[in-house]
């Protein structure tokens, strides 16, 4: 949708440069799942260094002479900070923001220390790896993703980690949940498609959605004798066109989930009347299509 959107030329230009930032936005998705696990390990590490100050206080209490070491010892954070697969490519893709970047690590921990959930930790005198990754899901929850200072940070960093925070963090949380202390190291790195027809499909309906644009623009208007033409210029547009798309060029797509698919996203990304708009006009288009017999969809359970 961004990639469509943000596109400036015509059905008949070379698409190279537009499907490679397409490509771009999309690996930029696994940087962000980098970067957080960066930051986690940055987290880890300072949680270290203010243990070792407060010990070296010179007019320290005795709490100081003896902090509590939990956190430092949290097995979950002691996985990611270890994995040499991690460290490996978050330095081959320059990831490590966070030594130059360091208020927001101190921002998130002073945050976590004052937490209740931090306290309810340290005070529990039960110490094992299930407690451990609750902590960790429970301050990545409640401290770390809804912090808007790293919204922002992530914002100002790369346009499209907007978008992409969500869904990141999404699987980061069901990532830590399945971790194990026996867990492969390759369990904290993910594979950003599940096979090659995911990336596929994303190309093909960039490309299909644009070589059909203008074919798609007039069936839309014709489904509509108010038409407002700002509308068909806008992202409601965009959504409407590449919903024709897998209408007419992906016969395995269900018309409804296509249909629940662009509503969703409208609802997140449009006007407070798109989706009624959009929907509207779907509606239309699939009543037509089903009465002439045309794009029929097939495949098991696509009736």
């Amino acid at each position: 949708m961004q990639s469509l959107y943000a596109f400036k030329g015509t059905e008949s230009d070379d698409l190279k440069k537009d499907e490679k930032f397409l490509n771009h936005s999309l690996d930029s998705m696994y940087d962000l799942y980098l970067s957080i696990l960066a930051l986690l390990i940055e987290l880890h590490k300072k949680s270290k260094d203010h243990n070792e100050k407060l010990q070296k206080k010179l007019l320290g209490t005795d709490s100081d002479k003896n902090p509590n070491t939990k956190f430092q010892n949290n097995e979950i954070l002691h996985l990611i900070s270890s994995n040499t697969m991690v460290q490996e490519r978050i330095a081959k893709r320059k990831l490590n923001y966070w030594d130059l970047d360091f208020e927001y690590v101190d921002i998130l921990f002073k945050e976590i220390l004052k937490s209740e959930l931090y306290a309810n930790y340290i005070n529990d005198a039960e110490t094992s790896f299930k407690n451990d990754k609750s902590f960790i899901l429970d301050i990545y929850t409640d401290i770390i993703a809804p912090n808007d200072k790293l919204y922002d940070y992530f914002e100002d960093k790369r346009l499209t980690w907007v978008d992409d925070f969500p869904v990141v963090n999404t699987t980061l949380l069901k990532v830590l949940r399945k971790l194990k202390l026996t867990s492969p190291e390759t369990a904290l790195l993910p594979e950003l498609y599940k096979d090659e027809d995911d990336l596929e499909f994303a190309q093909d309906l960039f490309r299909k959605t644009l070589l059909n644009g203008s074919k798609f623009a007039e069936e839309i208007s014709a489904k509509t004798t108010n038409w407002d033409s700002e509308r068909l210029a806008s992202l409601d547009g965009v959504l409407l066109k590449m919903a024709l798309c897998e209408f007419q060029k992906f016969s395995s797509i269900p018309y409804k989930v296509t249909i629940n698919e662009y509503l969703e996203i409208a609802k997140a990304y449009s006007t407070p009347k798109s989706s009624l708009f959009i929907n509207g006009i779907l509606d239309k288009v699939v009543k037509e299509y089903q009465s002439k017999g045309i794009h029929p969809k097939t495949g098991r359970g696509l009736m």
